[in-house]
């Protein structure tokens, strides 16, 4: 393993690349795909032990492991596939390197189909110029969680206090009589100019979409404690080009979210462990593990629509875990499924398509 090299790791990524395109040309893995499709970057540390570990440092988490970057494709009809991944030291910024990455993942989504719109979301970690350029030169949009520096906060100052917006949020109740959210959540857009600090042909002038949420103490009023005398507020801003009207756009890029149900699939899985003292090894081990989960995707696709979006280690407890004993009979192989196993149409669906799909050449 000491032989392998950034650049047997830069040919396995293409590997994986190559795959997911074939994968979305042969399984309904990515269905809507060409309509819109969102690409979600983030970062997670994953935990190594021992003193022999390459790269291995302790950064803004505390934990003491190695940095993954990733990217991952979804749509509204389907649960996310990763893209791309890097896997950095452990002590390094977030931003590092991501712009690089979201430009192998947004070409990876491009031969995977996605030709219509595509969105760039992620948070506040990776607002700044590289990330929203490097989705602009590929044709895509951007939807960052602004940081609340004092140009944003003084762009939202300036927002009227009647071009907030109640929207359904946790608790919120509906106003049959007035047609309206009761809500302690509200949106509403201001134009902004981000990155003024650099020169001026790249200032970034977008939406600032703001979602405002009520501060309370729960305690107090739990004691019948003494109300508040003015409201106050939580701010969370986000810098777009989404081109979705305003409440739409702010509840797509809170979707956002579901790049954190991916990397818990792979901490379920083969991301459980780093298992190399190798630096180069464990990257390879992450983009293996990436494959393995589009693959596991892949196959839920197949079986049935429960699946399709199942978390993948339901996919591996119900479809490819399963308890069966193989047998042999006129010169054939049989396999003794149990009795009344209910996940046996979708096993049977996954196994028609695997044995008479015929699959996709490499472009």
């Amino acid at each position: 393993m000491r032989l392998f090299t950034f650049g047997h790791l830069r040919q396995l990524d293409a590997v994986a690349a190559g795959l997911l395109a074939r994968l979305a040309a042969a399984t309904p893995v990515l269905s809507a795909v060409g309509q819109v499709a969102f690409v979600d970057v983030d970062d997670t540390v994953r935990a190594t032990y021992g003193y022999a570990k390459q790269g291995a440092g302790r950064g803004y988490t505390g934990v003491n492991g190695l940095n993954a970057l990733l990217a991952t494709l979804s749509t509204p009809l389907s649960a996310p596939v990763i893209a791309a991944t890097r896997l950095r030291r452990g002590s390094v910024n977030s931003v590092r390197g991501a712009a690089r990455l979201l430009a192998d993942a947004l070409a990876c989504a491009r031969r995977a189909g996605a030709t219509g719109l595509v969105i760039v979301r992620a948070d506040s970690a990776f607002y700044g110029h590289d990330i929203v350029a490097a989705a602009r030169r590929a044709g895509a949009r951007f939807s960052l969680t602004a940081r609340l520096t004092p140009a944003v906060t003084r762009a939202i100052t300036s927002i009227d206090e009647q071009a907030w917006t109640p929207i359904r949020y946790p608790n919120a109740i509906y106003d049959h009589d007035e047609q309206r959210w009761v809500s302690d959540a509200e949106v509403a857009e201001v134009a902004f100019t981000a990155f003024t600090g650099r020169r001026r042909a790249e200032h970034v002038t977008a939406r600032l979409i703001v979602r405002r949420v009520r501060r309370l103490n729960p305690s107090a009023a739990a004691r019948g404690g003494q109300h508040e005398l003015f409201a106050v507020y939580r701010y969370h801003a986000v810098f777009t080009d989404n081109p979705q009207p305003m409440l739409d756009a702010e509840a797509t890029h809170r979707d956002h979210a579901i790049i954190e149900q991916v990397i818990a699939d792979l901490k379920d899985s083969a991301l459980a462990h780093l298992p190399s003292g190798h630096f180069n090894a464990n990257a390879a081990w992450l983009v293996c593990a990436a494959i393995a989960h589009n693959l596991t995707r892949a196959a839920g696709a197949l079986a049935s629509t429960f699946h399709a979006r199942a978390r993948t280690g339901t996919i591996r407890a119900q479809l490819i875990s399963t308890p069966a004993r193989l047998a042999r009979s006129a010169h054939r192989l049989v396999l003794h499924l149990p009795r009344d196993w209910p996940w046996q149409p979708a096993l049977d669906e996954l196994f028609a398509h695997a044995l008479r799909d015929p699959v996709p050449a490499a472009t």
